[in-house]
């Protein structure tokens, strides 16, 4: 708003006060952001001020511009245009992005034309029609709405009826009008196709029968003439559209210097746009004439084909259209090359004498000559133009030279286009000529042919093929007398009989005419109608003849249709009926459409030309004459011409009877409509006798009900408008009322009420009220029968499009009335609605006698509402008419709820109109159409300012209704928990409040009854979930259930007091903290399932909803869904495994019976045995290709049990048997474990602020999973260090991600420390059923040594216990138990050497077992450790833990520091057993390498102070080389049972006692096991894990200490007698392990 401010102060400066009705972010330069209501002072200058109107003056005011509509629509939908022409662009949808553009900016060029306003009214319809075209083409293409204009401007839906609004948005077409077509050709010669100066091109439309167009180009290809464009291009018009969708092609003719022929190319007019010309060069000039026909047909593939340059445009619309949109093109002077003939629709004065004539073909001796003539023909004719469009014409033509052929054939076609008045008497000459190749000047005249163009009778020459006679002549001067020569025959078929001497003359010549002329005739019969005036006694005989000539041949001579009239009606002949008839023949031939456009030349004549002032008596005598013998006659042919011809009879009787009222002031008014009145009756008549269906009475009234509509238009010029309504309603009111099936008839006459109520007479209020009982009688016929429902609805819309508000309620009410009880046409209906009152309802509802008419009604307009909001019943962009439609529907309710409350209420209670009208109020709330939140700003502006939001008003009128129920309530629960659920999903806030208190209600009236409400808990729990998964809900509903402590009512605190007030309050709290947490998965889930790929989120969201519906809502039926949701998700995503975990949810829920099980998902209806058993097989399958075969060996196991007890051999000797043998031949990949840590709010429910250990898929490493990771959560920011966040990040409205790799802890440790267990089996349980991880983060504690590390390197170990164990249902689960543990430096040591130790063994058991196929992993771990050994890897442990320093401080680590010790003997064992296995597989190119690993190692064991035998330095075998070590004293073999050896002396056995415990945590080992350590020592355990030594390569050890150097005869002995030595050993051992024993 506006207003102008003066200040003296500031004169001359003026300044507005505005208010800001619209927010403008002021995003632009210098921009300044407003919002709606600011209110500032501006100068003048900055202020654009724009015409406008304000409607609804007040607080709902709407400003509307003005301006020209079509810029404000233009404003308005570029706007929205833009915001989704950049959504393209992100969509990637470049082509629709990149028009889009250019249409936009067309569509800115001209709204700058239409604004400045210089354009001219043809000029301004043309623009705003082409904006309008652009408007909707963009419209269709993004999807939007269609818009229903009126002379290129929007209508208001308000200011016109609903069918009328129908009649517009239907009427839009969808598809290119079918105007003509015209095809636009720009041609360019390539260089390489022409050689030489003047070289002639010729195009012709072979298929389309085309004249030729003519370019002459210089020797480089390009037009003689550049400067007259014109030459270059040409248009060829009346290309139909049934000539495209044929093979067109265009045929190009390329001639050197002397017209011979060059080459001959093809350009398939279909393909035109997608591939260049296909050009040959002629090589055989006798076939010239065929060679594009050849291609065409592929019969010969010698042709050289090239390329050749054409630029083709498609142009649609007629002539003049094109005149006006290509104003440039035709100032030029295009040239136009035109059809071989007429189009196929000939329009009035369109005028053509064009001659076509072809040069086809010649016999020529050769004249005294050795070799063939090079003929030549010069055609003479009057102002010849060249051989067709383009190039200028002249007096003669040269055709082209054949080289030496006395056959030639041209096929050459030239266009003569002679005046009209010089045919008589003209004729053409065609000279042969011998072209010499010496003397190239020489052309020798020796013949020539001629041919009338005109015969001596008017007629011209016949189109056809005519063969010449040529006649000798080799002087030109013999031919300077025309008249000498044309007393001569000139064809073969004129002579006569005796002329036998020219008959038998070998040379002939051949041509063929075609006359496209508008003028002249070759029909004689047409010449002799034509000049019946100067024989009128022949008039009879001509116009019986007439009947025999072509129709286009009578309408193409424009004369014709205006001079037929006088021919019937010329004196004397007036009263008879055979002139008659002819006129008869003549108007039904303009009934044809290919003559439709000659109507106005016969209207033209009846209005401007027509003398007969006193034909109208005897025409009408004759029509009546016809009519009274309709009944009687045998042959109804003649008569139903007759009654075709109504409409111009009536023109004439008409137009003769005004004549004469002129003429005489109006004498005989009484006789004529006297005589009007009989012939009505006489049609009366006829019309009201019923016959059979295939009468030909029966026809003849069908003929006269066509053309009877258009006889109003001609009565209304003489009778009034009530006198020529009583006409109609009298004639239509004979017709039989009762509509018989299948009757032809039927159809008929409601054709002819569609027209009528069409008609001009019907549009007058007046004649409307006479004519509206008997259209309707006849309506109500069809209706009742139920056919030609399309034309009923159409006589219907055209009704209702009149009616309106000031109408009489008569009028009304009798069409309400007459619909309503039909229950038919509710789109019809609607429109009656609209425009009914308070008193039109009161007086429908009152026809109802009864309260079951009334109920009958009810319950059929709200089934008919029902359809009507239906998302198919309109197409998908007929917003406007959507939007009319809820409007009507909505006031219609409000008047209909009154008479429900009074009618169906208390003691009259009906549940099916009430549940009926809920059910119509809850759909109409739903529809697509009403929901403003998926609206363009724009669009949504346009609906609230007209409409409002109706979703609103109806919400409103549903918890009237509802609280008007009282105790039938409890009828409707718990049947509308779920539709009035699905409305408070309705983003609206003000619907929800309206809607929720409802709820309130339900459970409140539910409480009363049961006690309880279970019955609404269960409802709105199953509804909840199937309304999300639908899309339903948003954010804003999350945020109104979590507001306060009672989400579902916290918004309101009246319902809050009263809830608080009720008994049954915990067990709402505790229903509504239900269905919050559930919403909230809910609506993650929604979320998630939007996602196009499966990714873990999906497959999280999904297991935190099943574990939901199972623990907190023991909702089976859901859980079951939902495990199969998971395991399809899981399938898709190729996670086999756990697609096998989650389908066992599902088998561990059945059991082993026979109980039937009813159908559900995809299972079929079948027992509980069955389908476990099918359960159990697939999850096998699934395990299967998951490699996960020791699960699928267990449900292997207990599916065998049930075959075994059904004794079902068969099955059961396919069980397990694959399995196993994969287990031991393939190879499982061990995945990697990650710890992922979701921080911040702005992750979904089940993510956030929470840790999860993750299972990672084959060969992905860190890295991989932390980018997959950032995929899936494109906003979340990586953590970059692994401590744990502060309470900054768990409250952020970010997303954080924390990831590390964790460790997994395997359960299974005595598969793991089982001594002959395969690694491909221990490697399976390492990585399954993992329910712990361990994640160690080194640092040092206290002052760190710089020369050892290892002295203050302490581990801090975090410990994750999870909430289920991996892999599962998920490849993560949540961590359940954290535990965080500091690991000394001592310890530390200890699990690094173990570790390695491991490793080692590995590495030789595969390597011997032949298992490693590359040794190359055996060496490199290998060096790794003896050249950690050598540089102080184990040297820095002992200066670190062997010290006496050390040892004094920590006396608690005696233990460790002794198991420290052994652990680096063993390792020292396994490195030496290690270099034997490498000295046997190693190639010899690695050779050097082992040298010097077995030198290093010497050094090694030097450092560690093992005695080093000569054995091993000389290559004895290992057994040998391993006799003369030294070691500590093996305590832990003393310690053994006395017998434990004696029992099972077997080295196999040995080694499973001796078998060491697993690497796992000595953390965990204090915590579980304290105090307890194997009692095996470093060289036993060594000996232990030397697979496959046997007996044969068992080493013998030294023991130093007991100086076993004895033979194995003492064995037996030292073995009874080591209980003895056990105290002492022990003493001695623990005193060793305290003084450092000396290495």
């Amino acid at each position: 708003m506006k207003t102008p401010l003066q200040n003296p102060c500031l004169t001359p400066y003026i300044f507005y006060c505005v208010s800001v009705l619209a927010s403008f972010r002021g995003t632009v330069q210098h921009g300044l952001p407003l919002e709606i209501g600011d209110t500032g002072i501006f100068p003048c200058t900055y202020i654009h001020l724009k015409n406008a109107h304000i409607k609804n003056k007040g607080q709902f005011e709407t400003v509307i511009p003005t301006e020209d509509s079509v810029i404000t629509e233009m404003t308005s939908t570029l706007r929205d245009w833009g915001a989704m022409w950049k959504r393209l662009y992100v969509k990637n949808d470049g082509d629709l992005f990149h028009r889009l553009w250019h249409v936009m900016n067309e569509i800115l060029d001209l709204r700058r034309q239409v604004l400045v306003g210089h354009l001219t009214n043809d000029r301004m319809k043309d623009v705003k029609q082409h904006i309008t075209a652009r408007l909707d083409w963009g419209n269709e293409q993004l999807s939007l709405d269609l818009v229903p204009r009126r002379e290129f401007s929007m209508v208001d839906p308000d200011e016109i009826s609903v069918t009328e609004l129908f009649k517009l948005v239907s009427s839009i077409p969808k598809t290119r009008n079918n105007c003509l077509n015209t095809v636009l050709l720009l041609l360019c010669i390539p260089h390489s196709l022409s050689s030489s100066i003047h070289c002639p091109l010729y195009l012709s439309l072979a298929l389309a029968t085309y004249e030729r167009f003519f370019v002459r180009l210089n020797k480089n290809g390009v037009p003689k003439s550049p400067e007259k464009t014109e030459r270059q291009c040409t248009l060829f018009v009346d290309l139909g559209s049934s000539d495209l969708r044929k093979d067109v092609y265009i045929v190009v003719h390329i001639m050197r210097i002397g017209k011979i022929p060059n080459v001959i190319g093809l350009i398939l007019l279909t393909q035109i746009m997608h591939a260049w010309p296909l050009c040959s060069r002629c090589t055989t000039e006798s076939e010239w004439y065929q060679i594009h026909e050849n291609i065409i047909r592929k019969v010969n593939s010698r042709y050289n084909l090239s390329g050749l340059a054409v630029s083709l445009q498609l142009l649609h619309g007629d002539i003049e259209q094109l005149r006006r949109e290509y104003m440039v093109l035709f100032t030029r002077g295009v040239s136009i090359t035109k059809k071989l003939g007429f189009s196929d629709i000939i329009m009035p004065g369109e005028m053509r004498n064009d001659l076509y004539m072809t040069l086809e073909k010649g016999e020529f001796e050769k004249g005294g000559k050795s070799v063939a003539r090079n003929v030549e023909i010069t055609v003479y004719v009057l102002d010849i133009e060249a051989a067709g469009s383009g190039e200028p014409g002249g007096d003669v033509y040269h055709s082209f030279v054949l080289y030496h052929n006395n056959s030639p054939r041209w096929a050459e076609q030239i266009k003569l286009p002679i005046p009209v008045d010089m045919f008589r008497g003209s004729h053409v000459r065609f000279e042969f000529r011998h072209c010499s190749t010496k003397d190239k000047g020489e052309k020798k005249l020796f013949g020539y042919s001629f041919v009338h163009l005109m015969q001596e009778d008017g007629r011209t020459l016949p189109d056809g093929t005519h063969e010449l006679i040529i006649h000798k002549c080799e002087e030109n001067a013999n031919l300077q007398d025309s008249s000498c020569y044309l007393k001569l025959p000139f064809s073969k078929a004129n002579l006569p009989g005796n002329n036998q001497a020219v008959k038998g003359t070998k040379e002939c010549f051949w041509i063929t005419s075609f006359l496209c002329s508008t003028k002249l005739t070759q029909n004689g019969d047409m010449l002799d109608l034509l000049k019946w005036r100067a024989h009128p006694e022949r008039i009879n005989d001509s116009l019986l003849k007439l009947k025999e000539i072509d129709g286009s041949e009578i309408v193409k001579v424009p004369p014709l249709p205006g001079e037929l009239p006088s021919v019937a009606f010329c004196g004397k002949h007036v009263t008879e009926l055979f002139p008659f008839l002819f006129q008869v023949h003549i108007i039904n031939l303009l009934q044809d459409s290919k003559f439709h456009h000659f109507k106005p030349v016969m209207d033209t004549y009846i209005e401007s030309h027509f003398a007969g002032a006193l034909s109208y008596r005897d025409l009408i005598k004759v029509l009546k004459w016809y009519v009274d013998r309709i009944i009687d006659a045998e042959h109804q042919d003649h008569i139903q011409q007759v009654l075709n011809a109504t409409e111009y009879i009536f023109k004439y009787i008409i137009q003769s009877r005004r004549l004469f009222a002129l003429a005489t002031g109006g004498q005989s008014e009484e006789e004529f409509r006297c005589c009007v009145h009989e012939l009505f009756m006489s049609i009366r008549f006829f019309l009201s006798q019923e016959n059979k269906i295939t009468s030909p009475i029966t026809q003849t009234q069908a003929v006269f009900l066509r053309t009877f509509p258009a006889v109003y238009g001609e009565l209304l010029k003489i009778f009034t408008v009530r006198e020529v309504a009583g006409f109609v309603r009298e004639t239509l009111g004979s017709l039989p009322a009762t509509a018989r099936a299948e009757c032809p008839l039927e159809a008929v006459k409601l054709h002819c009420i569609a027209k009528t109520v069409e008609s001009q007479l019907y549009t007058n209020t007046e004649s409307r009220c006479i004519l509206l009982p008997v259209v309707l009688r006849l309506l109500q016929a069809h209706m009742q029968e139920q056919r030609d429902l399309v034309m009923c609805a159409r006589i219907l819309t055209s009704m209702l499009s009149l009616v309106r508000k000031y109408d009489s309620t008569a009028t009304v009410m009798s069409l309400c009335l007459s619909l309503c009880l039909q229950g038919e046409f509710v789109a019809c209906l609607l429109a009656l609605l609209r425009q009914m009152s308070d008193k039109h309802y009161q007086q429908l509802l009152q026809a109802f006698t009864s309260k079951d008419d009334l109920r009958d009604f009810l319950l059929q307009i709200f089934t008919v509402f029902r359809i009507l909001i239906r998302p198919e019943m309109f197409l998908k962009d007929w917003t406007v008419m959507r939007l009319v439609t809820n409007n009507v529907i909505i006031t219609t309710v409000l008047y209909l709820s009154d008479p429900l409350r009074k009618n169906f209420l208390n003691d009259k209670f009906d549940y099916k109109v009430w549940d009926s009208y809920f059910y119509l109020s809850v759909i109409f709330i739903n529809q697509p159409c009403l929901q403003l939140e998926s609206f363009s700003p724009s669009k949504k502006k346009r609906v609230l300012e007209k409409y409002g939001d109706m979703r609103v008003m109806m919400g409103c009128e549903i918890f009237s209704m509802w609280q008007n129920l009282g105790e039938h309530k409890l009828n409707f629960i718990p049947a509308m928990i779920g539709p009035f659920l699905e409305v408070t999903l309705v983003p609206q806030p003000d619907l929800r409040n309206v809607m929720i208190p409802i709820f309130h209600d339900m459970m409140d009236w539910e409480q009363r009854r049961s006690g309880n409400f279970k019955q609404v808990e269960a409802k709105l729990i199953d509804k909840l979930d199937g309304l999300m998964s639908e899309g339903k809900g948003d954010e804003t509903y999350r945020e109104l259930f979590n507001s306060i402590r009672i989400p579902l009512f916290g918004p309101y605190p009246s319902l809050l007091k009263k809830i608080e007030r009720e008994t049954w309050r915990e067990s709402g709290v505790s229903l509504i903290a239900t269905v919050t947490r559930l919403m909230e998965r809910l609506l993650d889930y929604r979320d998630c399932v939007k996602l196009g790929e499966v990714d873990g989120k999906k497959i999280g969201c999904t297991v935190s909803l099943l574990n939901f519906y199972k623990t907190e809502l023991n909702k089976e039926e859901m859980y079951i869904r939902y495990i199969h949701k998971l395991y399809e998700l899981h399938l898709k995503a190729q996670n086999y495994t756990e697609a096998s975990y989650t389908l066992l949810l599902y088998d561990e829920l059945l059991e082993w019976s026979e109980r039937p099980l009813r159908e559900f998902l995809n299972y079929p209806m079948q027992s509980e045995w069955q389908r476990k058993e099918y359960l159990h097989l697939t999850i096998v399958q699934n395990f299967d290709r998951g490699k996960c075969w020791e699960n699928g060996i267990i449900l292997c196991r207990e599916l065998a049990d049930q075959y075994e007890s059904y004794y079902d051999y068969r099955n059961l000797s396919k069980m397990r048997a694959s399995l196993y043998e994969k287990i031991m031949d393939q190879q499982r990949l061990e995945p990697e474990f990650f710890r992922v840590g979701f921080y911040g709010k702005k992750f979904p429910f089940f993510l956030r602020n929470k840790e999860f250990v993750c299972r990672g898929h084959d060969y992905e490493r860190l890295e991989a999973f932390q980018q997959r990771m950032l995929n899936e959560f494109p906003h979340a920011i990586a953590m970059q260090h692994v401590n744990q966040p502060d309470q900054t990040i768990y409250q952020a409205e970010a997303q954080y991600l924390q990831i590390y790799a964790v460790s997994p802890i395997p359960e299974s440790q005595d598969v793991l420390q089982r001594d002959g267990v395969a690694d491909n089996i221990k490697s399976f349980y390492k990585v399954n059923h993992i329910w712990r991880f361990r994640y160690d983060r080194p640092f040092h504690k206290g002052t760190k040594d710089k020369e050892n590390e290892f002295k203050s390197l302490w581990v801090e170990r975090t410990s994750l216990t999870l909430v289920q164990s991996l892999p599962g249902i998920s490849r993560w689960f949540e961590v359940e138990k954290r535990e965080l543990v500091e690991v000394s430096p001592l310890e530390n040591a200890i699990e690094v050497i173990e570790n390695k130790n491991l490793q080692l063994r590995m590495l030789i058991a595969q390597c011997q077992s032949r298992q490693m196929q590359n040794i190359n992993p055996l060496t490199m771990c290998l060096n790794g450790v003896i050249d950690a050994a050598v540089n102080g890897g184990l040297a820095r442990y002992q200066e670190a833990f062997f010290v006496k320093d050390y040892i004094v401080n920590h006396p608690e680590d005696g233990e460790k520091i002794g198991r420290l010790r052994e652990l680096m003997f063993e390792q020292a064992h396994i490195l030496e057993y290690g270099l034997a296995i490498h000295e046997k597989f190693v190639p010899q190119d690695m050779r050097p390498l082992h040298k010097k690993l077995v030198d290093q190692f010497h050094v090694m064991k030097s450092s560690l102070g093992i005695q080093v035998s000569e054995g091993h330095t000389t290559g004895a075998p290992p057994h040998k080389q391993y006799a003369n070590h030294m070691f500590p004293p093996p305590l832990p073999l003393l310690l053994l049972p006395p017998f434990a050896l004696l029992s099972n002396p077997h080295p196999r056995s040995f080694r499973r006692m001796c078998a060491p415990a697993p690497c796992i945590s000595p953390m965990a080992a204090r915590v579980v096991h304290a105090g307890t350590r194997s009692p095996t020592s470093s060289a036993q355990m060594a000996l232990a894990w030397w697979p496959d030594a046997g007996e044969k390569h068992c080493p013998r050890l030294s023991l130093s200490l007991c100086s076993f150097h004895s033979s194995f005869r003492l064995l037996p002995f030292l073995l009874l007698a080591l209980p003895l030595f056990t105290p002492i050993l022990s003493s001695f051992l623990s005193l060793s392990v305290c003084t450092s024993y000396p290495l």
